[in-house]
């Protein structure tokens, strides 16, 4: 049996991302709870166990429900190692849910380990397929990229998750901004461009497309301006200004998180900066406040939100995410950004829903079949294996790349929250949210779904058996028939 005080010492980076959410330092969260710095550092580094009186005080500290304070560390670690362990070269193994959750507790160090190497085979696996392909096609097949484990994507994904997309320091730094730069809101671009010359010297110049082809913002430090090309639209110029801004007068605060998040590698530094400069900029864009009550009365209207705040749907969809303020929270969503190839480039999850991370997602949901209707909004009741429901909304969008000649990159938007927050949303009305039959079963990968009579299954579960009968076909090889009763 697992004693107690091993059972809660894995809870310090928990602890950590609560804190840092809460924009408290060590010491000031030490004096809160009536302990010393040095003993809260110790807990946060998994160091030292988390009594169970302290954790009831940090749950009242952070206004968190303790079942999910204890729950989530275990839960998606346990979720992470599931899916990896779906991959077809453990299938002869018999590996079970309930063996993978028996491990997390028991050892979550090893679980960890383990995840760790899966990754570091899944990226040999990877360089090897290419090389393959390139020495097929008769190329130098010499790789010296040496990339880690994790690929610099990815974690920035765990960052952004990590800190339940949430950085008060880059929100108190936009506010502070719309003070030194006396902006009022009706000439956003205007007064950016104003403040960057007053304040840092440098002018802004709106570059043809043939001068800059395939650049869309470009920083000159030697001529002293900033390059934006003439294709961008107005909010994109406006985005494009203040994520410069955060770069030229924030970076110090920029690298001041990463530090202390600690789990970023310098390999994925600089795209975690460019992240966290959009997070910027985003704030810049659509102040706290004054979104979350735009988003209130609007019932979260994405299209009405961007025309209010001249925004474009995937910056308002990313903004509705962020609203997690301590006592001023907004519904908590989950999103993701996939291409048409279903590559997941972007993906937080605030409503507590799995994404695939290393293999397929489900077809299923909605945000796939956006590509078969741009630019209009398609709605799902997407109930997971774990009997959990999800209200989801997904649409298309085009990025802005170039003109007639440049190809215009095509991306969906999937953005949800639980049913039980879909009330609050403009998309639920007229949708049967308690109705048996509105829910569309959904799972995370095929590899990990149980449902044996689904159509569109691309692989066998590995949580059921093969059973294949040569003399039936369905719409799916891997699915069971439904036979209807004579």
């Amino acid at each position: 049996m697992v004693s107690k005080g091993r059972e809660l010492a894995r809870l310090g980076a928990k602890v950590k991302a609560l804190r840092r959410q809460h924009s408290l330092s060590q010491a000031q969260l030490a004096e809160k709870i009536g302990v010393s710095p040095s003993y809260l550092n110790l807990i946060e580094n998994n160091r030292r166990p988390l009594p169970a009186a302290m954790m009831i005080q940090l749950a009242q500290v952070f206004g968190v429900e303790l079942g999910s304070f204890v729950a989530d560390d275990d839960a998606r670690l346990s979720a992470d190692l599931l899916e990896a362990l779906s991959d077809p070269i453990f299938e002869h193994h018999e590996l079970h849910g309930a063996d993978v959750k028996e491990l997390v507790t028991a050892s979550p160090n090893l679980a960890r380990a383990m995840l760790t190497l899966y990754r570091a085979f899944e990226d040999a696996r990877e360089r090897v397929d290419n090389l393959a392909s390139r020495v097929s096609e008769g190329e130098d097949g010499d790789d010296k990229r040496g990339r880690g484990p994790l690929a610099p994507s990815e974690e920035v994904n765990d960052l952004v998750q990590r800190q339940g997309n949430y950085f008060p320091a880059l929100e108190e730094a936009a506010e502070e901004l719309w003070k030194r730069a006396r902006i009022d809101g009706d000439d956003l671009y205007g007064a950016l461009r104003f403040h960057l010359r007053e304040a840092h010297g440098l002018s802004v110049h709106i570059a043809r497309w043939d001068e800059e082809r395939g650049v869309l913002r470009r920083f000159d430090p030697e001529h002293k301006r900033v390059v934006l090309s003439e294709l961008l639209p107005t909010r994109s110029r406006n985005f494009q200004l203040a994520h410069q801004l955060a770069l030229l007068a924030n970076h110090s605060l920029l690298d001041e998180i990463l530090d202390e998040d600690g789990g970023v590698s310098d390999e994925a530094r600089p795209l975690a900066r460019v992240a966290l400069a959009n997070y910027f900029a985003g704030a810049v864009l659509m102040p706290y406040r004054r979104f979350l009550e735009a988003a209130r009365g609007s019932r979260y209207d994405l299209d009405v939100l961007g025309r209010r705040f001249r925004v474009g749907f995937e910056q308002a969809a990313h903004r509705v995410t962020t609203l997690r303020r301590k006592g001023a929270e907004g519904v908590p969503f989950h999103m993701l950004r996939i291409d048409v190839a279903g590559n997941i480039s972007k993906r937080f999850s605030g409503s507590g829903i799995r994404f695939a991370r290393f293999s397929g997602a489900c077809p299923r949901w909605n945000v796939f079949a956006a590509f078969q209707t741009p630019n209009m909004i398609r709605i799902q009741v997407s109930k997971m294996l774990d009997g959990q429901s999800y209200f989801c909304i997904a649409r298309t969008i085009q990025k802005d790349s170039g003109g007639f000649h440049q190809q215009q990159p095509v991306l969906a938007i999937g953005l949800g929250c639980r049913t039980e927050f879909a009330r609050e949303l403009v998309y639920s009305d007229g949708v049967a949210l308690d109705t048996p039959g509105t829910a569309i079963a959904v799972g995370v990968t095929c590899r990990q779904c149980e449902r044996s009579d689904c159509d569109e299954r691309a692989v066998p579960s590995l949580r059921a058996p093969l059973n294949i009968d040569e003399n039936v076909r369905g719409a799916s090889l891997y699915a069971i028939g439904r036979r209807t009763r004579s």
